[in-house]
């Protein structure tokens, strides 16, 4: 079914234009109308506009009518600009249908809503990244011949998105210590367990980029969830700080309001020497122990092809049978 996309862009410059416009033909060729922001292209320093150009950018997007805002890329911009977006506006569009679409610095826009309005807005993929993989061309603008194609999962769950039938996401955690989830698990007297199984329902769905998330902390923009489910990812950050972040987010006493910790994909890191064994895992096992929470691993989400979308703001039913882990949304609300 075809649907009106919205392709805006309210955080970095766009810098690799034939992404661009490959994630824009790739839409197209979905059936879909896609209508480009006419500043989607613009550049000011690393940014795409000034503050006062992306601002209206969104504005302009959730005026348009369309079914999807979709953001070209992440990048940088968003937390400059949050004391000015008119929530109300925002809410009002995705009231009546709209989903906001993005990842990465997406983060802000979704978490400030979340605390402002209380809507739901999705985390999936950006136009450039999801949609715009291909090959880097040449001087003479040959490729080598073996173009990529976007990630058919994301594209299912991206059309499910648009089709109104997505309810919910399963994967495998990564195979670890799981007794010591088991054991952490079995220090929540809230939680329904069997032997390495548990259910948490009707709970909030939340969270994002860690960096970004982290960078609203104490600000009017970071949403006060109590026994909600948290789902995080990063790129390009060392796993020690990773666990400098949780650790601000465990010293805030945000993990600790949460029933559980949902960890997506954290990418593009490179471990050194002197880490002596030190790595993700290590993280993982610190932060169960510390926080007392459930902590499962390998969410299909992040700065990777293979992703899932995620309602931000929705209420969710999460059920863990082993390392199967199965997220639940159902018809929450307002779709497409």
């Amino acid at each position: 079914m075809k649907k009106h996309i919205y392709i805006y862009s309210p955080s970095g410059a766009v810098r690799d234009k034939a992404a661009f416009k490959r994630g824009l033909a790739r839409l197209k060729a979905l059936g879909h109308e896609v209508e480009v922001d006419p500043d989607a292209l613009t550049s000011y320093q690393r940014f795409a506009g000034d503050d006062a150009t992306r601002l209206a950018a969104i504005h302009r997007a959730a005026a348009s009518g369309a079914d999807v805002a979709l953001i070209s890329r992440g990048g940088y911009g968003l937390t400059r600009i949050l004391a000015d977006i008119h929530y109300k506006q925002v809410a009002k569009a995705i009231d009546q249908g709209m989903a906001f679409v993005g990842i990465s610095d997406f983060t802000a826009f979704q978490s400030a809503v979340l605390a402002k309005t209380g809507a739901v807005t999705w985390s999936g993929p950006a136009l450039c990244e999801g949609f715009g993989v291909g090959d880097q061309l040449d001087a003479n603008g040959h490729g080598s011949g073996a173009t990529p194609v976007p990630d058919e999962i994301m594209e299912a769950c991206f059309d499910d998105l648009l089709q109104g039938q997505g309810e919910g996401s399963g994967w495998r955690q990564t195979l670890d210590k799981r007794q010591n989830a088991i054991d952490s698990i079995a220090a929540s007297t809230d939680l329904k367990r069997a032997t390495g199984s548990f259910c948490i329902n009707n709970s909030m769905l939340w969270g994002g980029n860690l960096t970004v998330l982290t960078s609203l902390l104490g600000t009017p923009y970071f949403p006060d969830i109590k026994g909600g489910v948290l789902f995080l990812e990063d790129v390009a950050e060392h796993p020690y700080r990773i666990e400098r972040m949780l650790t601000q987010l465990l010293h805030a006493g945000v993990l600790q309001r949460q029933k559980a910790l949902l960890l997506g994909q954290f990418t593009d890191y490179k471990l050194v020497s002197h880490d002596r064994g030190f790595k993700l895992q290590s993280v993982v096992d610190w932060v169960r122990q510390h926080s007392k929470l459930p902590v499962l691993t390998n969410l299909p989400y992040g700065h990777v092809q293979t992703k899932v979308l995620l309602p931000v703001g929705a209420k969710v039913d999460l059920s863990v049978d082993g390392r199967d882990a199965m997220l639940v949304w159902g018809h929450f609300g307002h779709h497409p």
